[in-house]
């Protein structure tokens, strides 16, 4: 990136490169430049996924799926899923902005799947819960024992 600045004032940038433009103001020379490089920051690597994150989005998925079928058939006694979802993208990817998006997505595909062809709750939609809520438990047993402390 190059920034012009006025000749009399490049001293001044060794003490802040961001007071330059203050600086050439105030002293009335800002149509005078000279061109210097400033360093730009390295960019930041990638985050590495953690080896479980296919699992952990696919538990995303199905607790989104769940909690659509919770507030569709009014099963109040169920888990709060989206609560539960939070705390664990939480503990999961606090400081991750981009694995936090990922587990996100995941939890809102899973709701919205069910959400774009069920309207109403029935016996087969309570019968996919209960098989979802089985698969949720095991991926959740496989994701502790495989790669818990």
């Amino acid at each position: 990136m190059k920034l012009p600045v006025a000749p009399l004032l490049r001293v001044a940038l060794g003490a802040g490169a961001l007071l330059a433009p203050l600086a050439l103001h105030a002293a009335g020379t800002s149509d005078r430049k000279v061109v210097i490089d400033v360093p730009q920051a390295p960019p930041a690597a990638p985050a590495k996924p953690a080896p479980y994150d296919d699992k952990l989005s696919e538990l995303a998925e199905i607790m989104g799926s769940l909690d659509f079928i919770r507030n569709l058939c009014g099963a109040q006694q169920e888990p709060q899923w989206k609560s539960m979802i939070s705390q664990l993208i939480d503990t999961e990817a606090k400081d991750e902005p981009e694995r936090k998006a990922r587990l996100t997505a995941a939890f809102n595909r899973g709701y919205r799947t069910f959400g774009a062809i069920q309207t109403t709750c029935s016996p087969q939609l309570r019968a996919t819960a209960d098989k979802y809520r089985i698969a949720g438990a095991t991926l959740a047993t496989e994701i502790t024992a495989r790669f818990g402390n």
